[in-house]
C-alpha cells in the first residue's frame, strides 16, 4: 500500500497521476481538513472535496477545484439576497456539501461521511480526513486573525502573516485507519502541497508526526517550491514566516524528523548537490531530481513514476547498507 499526505490543488494533481498508475486498493490518501467551513449552514471541505472530484473524474481542470461544467446560479441567487458570497460554490458542488452535513447531522463522524460520499461517487481508493475532530487554521495578520480561507479565497492572501496556529489541535485524535496505513505503508508520500498549511495540520494530530518517523515505509516529500518561489500560492510566503528558506533546503528543513527523501524539479539540480553535501554532517534527506511542474497529464504520471521509482531505490540502497 502506498499512502499520500496531501491538501490543495498541486496534491490534487499528484494524487490523480499516481491514481494512473497504482490500483485503487493499494492507494490510501490522507487529507488536510484544517481548511474546513461551515458555508450557509453547510459543512465544506475543500481539500477532501478536490480530492473526491479528482478521483471521480469531475473535477474542474480549469479551476482546479470544483465540478467540471458547474453552475452557480445559486451563489448569485444568495449575493442578490444579502448573504455572504465571496466562497464560490457551485450547484453541483453544493449537492456534495448538502449530503455531507445531512450525514454529519445524522450522527456519521467525518470519516464515515467521506467513506459514504467516495463509495457513491464510484471511488476505491480510500480516502481518510486526517481527523474527525474539529481543528482548524487561523493566520494571525495585521488584519486580526483569520480562517484560512478568509486569508486565502476573500483576501486572496495578500495579508502578510505573522503567526499561524492549529485551534483545536492539542485535542484532535487521527481519524480511523490513519495511523494503521502510516504504519502498514510500503511507501509514504507528500504531495507537493503547501507544508505549512496543507501538510502542516495533518502533522498537528498528535500522533501522526510520530508515526511518521517511526514507520519503516521511506516517507518522501515533493517540493512545492522550486527556486526560490512557491510552484503555486502562498507556500513560499507561509514558509518564509515560519522561520524556513523559501527553497527545497527550507522544505527539507520543515520534515526534517522524519522526511527520508525529498523529490525537486530540475530546475533545483545545484541546490539539491548542495543539500546532499549538507547530509554529510546533518540529518538533511536524500534528493532525487526530476521533473515536478505537473503542466498535463502526462506529467502527472511522470511525476508519479518517478517519485515511487526514487522511493524504491532508496529501499534498495538502505537495505544494501543494512547487510554490508
Amino acid at each position: 500500500m502506498i499512502t499520500v499526505l496531501t491538501g490543495g490543488t498541486g496534491g490534487a494533481k499528484f494524487v490523480d497521476g499516481l491514481r494512473q498508475i497504482i490500483p485503487p486498493e493499494d492507494l490510501t490518501i490522507i487529507v488536510n481538513t484544517g481548511d474546513d467551513m461551515l458555508w450557509w449552514g453547510l459543512h465544506i471541505s475543500p481539500d477532501i472535496d478536490s480530492i473526491l472530484y479528482m478521483l471521480a473524474g469531475k473535477i474542474s481542470e480549469e479551476r482546479g477545484w470544483g465540478v467540471e461544467r458547474d453552475t452557480f446560479f445559486a451563489l448569485k441567487t444568495m449575493r442578490e439576497m444579502g448573504e455572504p458570497g465571496w466562497f464560490n460554490v457551485g450547484d453541483r458542488d453544493l449537492a456534495l456539501h448538502i449530503l455531507r452535513t445531512r450525514l454529519l447531522a445524522d450522527g456519521n463522524a467525518l470519516s464515515e461521511a467521506t467513506a459514504e460520499i467516495a463509495q457513491r461517487l464510484g471511488i476505491e481508493a480510500r480516502v481518510l480526513p486526517m481527523t474527525n475532530s474539529r481543528l482548524e487554521t487561523r493566520v494571525l495578520t495585521a488584519a486580526g486573525e483569520l480562517t484560512f480561507q478568509q486569508y486565502f479565497v476573500q483576501r486572496r492572501y495578500q495579508d502578510e502573516v505573522k503567526a499561524i496556529r492549529f485551534a483545536g489541535a492539542s485535542g484532535a485524535i487521527p481519524a480511523p485507519g490513519v495511523l494503521d496505513a502510516i504504519r502498514s505503508s510500503r511507501q509514504i508520500l507528500l504531495a507537493p502541497s503547501n507544508p505549512v498549511t496543507s501538510i502542516g495540520p495533518i502533522l498537528a494530530v498528535p500522533g501522526i508526526r510520530e508515526a511518521l518517523r517511526e514507520t519503516n515505509a521511506p516517507v518522501a516529500a515533493v517540493s512545492p517550491i522550486v527556486g526560490t518561489t512557491a510552484v503555486t500560492g502562498p507556500a513560499g510566503a507561509l514558509l518564509s514566516s515560519q522561520g524556513f528558506a523559501v527553497s527545497i533546503a527550507g522544505v527539507a528543513d520543515f520534515y526534517r524528523d522524519f522526511l527520508d527523501l525529498l523529490v525537486v524539479d530540475e530546475q533545483d539540480a545545484n541546490a539539491a548537490a548542495e543539500l546532499r553535501d549538507r547530509k554529510e554532517s546533518s540529518d538533511a534527506p536524500h534528493v532525487h531530481v526530476t521533473s515536478t511542474i505537473m503542466r498535463n497529464n502526462n506529467a502527472r504520471i511522470a511525476l508519479a513514476k518517478s517519485t515511487i521509482a526514487a522511493c524504491h531505490q532508496f529501499s534498495s540502497t538502505l537495505s544494501a547498507a543494512q547487510q554490508a
